[in-house]
Parts: C-alpha cells; sequence; structure tokens
C-alpha cells in the first residue's frame, strides 16, 4: 500500500466495551508493514490507520497477507493469505446483497400474500416464498461450511443477528422470536462475545428489539425479565464479567427509562449469594432495593445555612407542607447539574402553583461555590460541604449527580425521573391535565 507509506498503522482488538492496542508499526516506504499478535489477542480486530477507514480482520491461528490501495474501499482489499480471513472476506461481500434481496423478496411476498389485488396470483406468490427459501439456505449453507471449531463459525451467525435488529423489528417482525430467543441462548461471560466486538451491540440490540417489538406493555417487561434471567444466569460463573457487564446494562437500561427493567435487574443481582459485587456497582444497584418506588424516603434534616428563597424556614424535609416534593442532588461541578437545575427553577413557577415543592442538596465541599451556583434558584437550597461523605447523599444513596426522586407529602417514592423534562412532563399529565 505504497499511498499509506509512513503513516502509523495500529492492530486494535476487543475487550468486553472496550478496545486496546494489540500492536503498532509504520508503512514502509513500499508500502508494506508487518503487525505481531499472540493467542492472547485472538478474535475480531480492526486495522487502524488516520484518514482510513477502519478494515476488520479476524486474529486467529493463521497468518494473514493483504494487499490493496488502502482501506476506504474494503472491497478493493485482497486477502492473499489466512483461509479464515478470505472466508471472512467473501461472506461480508455476498451477505448484505443476500439481505437486501431477501428484504425485498419478503416485501414483495406480504404484499402478494395480503392484498385483494394479487390474489390470483398464486403461481407468483408460489416463486416469491421459493426465492425466499433459496436465499435463506444459501447463506446458511455457507454458515455450516465453515470449519466447525473456528472462531468466524460463532461469529458470523451472531453477528449476522446483530447488524439485522433493526432490519428485523421493521420489515421482518415474523424472525422476532426467533432473534429474542437468540439473545437469550447466548453465553454472555464466552469470551468469543468479549473479543467480538459485539458485547455492547448484542445488549442494546436485544433490549431494543424487545421494546420496539410491537407487543403490549406487559409482554414487554415479561420479555425483558426473561433477557435478564437469561444475561444474569450465564455470568454467573464469571464474577469479573458479571460486574462489568451488569453495571453496563443497568445504565442503559436507565437511559432509556426502562425503570421496571432496571430494578428487576438491580434485585436480581443483588440477591444472587454465589456472586460478589465490587462496591461501587452493589451501591448503585442498592438504590432499586432502598430507595424504589414506593419506600418512604429518609427524612432530611436541613442544615443551618439551608437557603430559602420565601416562606418560613422549615427544619427539615418532613415539616414542608406542599403535596409533592422534588429532591435533586447535585454540585456546582457537576457539567450536567448546570443544566438541569436551572431549567428547574425556570419550571418552578409552574410546578410550585400545582403543589409541588423543590429541594436541592448540593454536594459541594465549598462554601463560597455552593453559593454561587445556588444564590438564584427560586427553591430550598442545602448543603453540608461533605461531598460524597454527606450523611443526606448516604442515605439517598446517591452514587451520581444529578440525581432526582419526586415525594408525595408523606415522603412515599412516587419516581426517579433521569431528567426534568421527564418531571416536567409528569406534572403537566398528573397535575394540570387531571385538574381540567
Amino acid at each position: 500500500m505504497p499511498v499509506l507509506a509512513g503513516q502509523t498503522v495500529k492492530l486494535e482488538g476487543f475487550k468486553g466495551f472496550k478496545s486496546y492496542t494489540v500492536a503498532t508499526t509504520a508503512f514502509a516506504e513500499n508500502g508494506s508493514f508487518e503487525l505481531r499478535f499472540s493467542s492472547s489477542d485472538y478474535g475480531m480486530a480492526y486495522l487502524v490507520v488516520k484518514g482510513q477507514k477502519p478494515f476488520l480482520v479476524l486474529l486467529a491461528d493463521e497468518s494473514i497477507e493483504l494487499t490493496g490501495d488502502g482501506f476506504n474501499n474494503p472491497q478493493e482489499v485482497q486477502i492473499l493469505t489466512g483461509k479464515l480471513n478470505q472466508l471472512f472476506a467473501q461472506y461480508a461481500n455476498e451477505h448484505p446483497k443476500r439481505e437486501q434481496a431477501l428484504s425485498a423478496w419478503i416485501y414483495l411476498e406480504n404484499i402478494y400474500g395480503s392484498d385483494t389485488v394479487f390474489k390470483n396470483k398464486g403461481q407468483q406468490f408460489i416463486q416469491i416464498q421459493s426465492e425466499i427459501t433459496r436465499i435463506q439456505k444459501e447463506d446458511e449453507m455457507f454458515l455450516t461450511s465453515l470449519p466447525i471449531n473456528s472462531y468466524l463459525r460463532w461469529f458470523l451467525p451472531v453477528r449476522k443477528i446483530v447488524s439485522n435488529v433493526s432490519t428485523i423489528a421493521q420489515q421482518r417482525v415474523q424472525e422476532i422470536p426467533f432473534t429474542l430467543s437468540f439473545f437469550r441462548s447466548l453465553d454472555y461471560s464466552d469470551n468469543r462475545l468479549y473479543k467480538s466486538g459485539l458485547l455492547k451491540d448484542a445488549l442494546e440490540g436485544n433490549f431494543w428489539l424487545i421494546e420496539n417489538s410491537g407487543q403490549p406493555l406487559d409482554s414487554v417487561n415479561a420479555e425483558m425479565k426473561r433477557a435478564i434471567d437469561a444475561i444474569v444466569g450465564s455470568l454467573l460463573k464469571d464474577e469479573m464479567k458479571l460486574n462489568e457487564i451488569t453495571d453496563y446494562l443497568f445504565d442503559l437500561l436507565e437511559r432509556q427509562s426502562l425503570f421496571q427493567a432496571s430494578e428487576y435487574l438491580a434485585l436480581k443481582v443483588l440477591n444472587e449469594k454465589s456472586c460478589t459485587l465490587n462496591n461501587d456497582l452493589a451501591k448503585q444497584l442498592e438504590t432499586y432495593r432502598a430507595m424504589k418506588k414506593g419506600n418512604t424516603a429518609p427524612d432530611i434534616v436541613f442544615p443551618s445555612n439551608a437557603f430559602y428563597p420565601v416562606g418560613k424556614p422549615v427544619k427539615k424535609l418532613s415539616e414542608l407542607t406542599s403535596k409533592y416534593t422534588v429532591v435533586v442532588f447535585g454540585a456546582s461541578w457537576c457539567p450536567k447539574c448546570k443544566e438541569e437545575l436551572p431549567a428547574i427553577a425556570k419550571h418552578y413557577a409552574n410546578w410550585k402553583a400545582n403543589g409541588v415543592e423543590v429541594v436541592f442538596v448540593s454536594l459541594d465541599d465549598n462554601k463560597e461555590q455552593f453559593t454561587g451556583f445556588s444564590k438564584d434558584f427560586p427553591f430550598i437550597s442545602v448543603c453540608d460541604f461533605k461531598k460524597w461523605n454527606s450523611p443526606i447523599a448516604n442515605d439517598y444513596y446517591v452514587f451520581g449527580t444529578p440525581t432526582i426522586y419526586l415525594l408525595d407529602q408523606n415522603r412515599e417514592i412516587l419516581l426517579r425521573p433521569i431528567s426534568v423534562q421527564q418531571m416536567d412532563a409528569w406534572v403537566d399529565w398528573f397535575l394540570v391535565k387531571a385538574n381540567k
């Protein structure tokens, strides 16, 4: 690859959700390069050159020799040696074409099978079904012809499913049950998955497909619990991966507002006696056991320096007379809090008019920074300057900022909003519109 002479090329392998550098070198003047890897690197990897598209290769018990004019056009890169990589390149070229044709034929199948315009076209309908079957068998024959114990034999079917999730949800819904079953059958402790670069996509694709499968909400929640059972069950034999994958999955479910699923995950892992969680993850999951909806939130004794913009000062949270209270934990050093707290301030007049009070608990450890940040907020602001060692934060199992709780007048936890937008939507739906 003379066009890349002098440039640096890296071989980047996968390790769970992250990548790591296997080896680095520079292209010689004639465009040649050589990189070495060991058996501990076996799996998928990228050849990475600045300004070029990453080029995916399989690291296995074989030497790889390739030639071409760069990596921006993968189809023009020729694999000279390395049988498994040659097979991978062949499938990478042929499979997308089969998938495109398959989607087109299935689209026609749906039209010919349901539209009365084509009710007398039985022979054409049979031919369409025959071509669908032929394409599927052709793809399956390629996969089953691969060496039985090779990494490629495992990798390609997994990649095929993961890559097709959105197409299956939108165009080939008849494949949804099989796909969900496939995800449940995966062994998430399998080092092949850990080294594939597919771990993140497999988790996200699994739950995205469940959420977008067109099932009733109760069925979606039940399917997510089945998925969590399968994932956690396969991880119990590997505590390191259990901690890493649970941490990622919990964050994923929280980000997607899938709170029933995240609560189920938290309680399931916490109740597992056969595994050990690291302290940070255990604390994060414990919030769902101690601070789940329906529980009573701890009372908060306000420090003497509490700031009350209006109204008569109170000594503790339980003395507030509002129907609802939003308790929000944040700090001046938290980038997201600099967006969320001013947003709460903008909504406060409307929330207050509808019976919602706000208490801001700062995790600052500097008086000037706390005062500068909170002085213009129109709601109660408190700080004990103990940061993460604050008894208030520990009582509420706060492990990140901002953290928000919505409480009723008896301090029962009604909601754990993940954003100001979600909280404002709750006020609009349950208070404003309900009173009209």
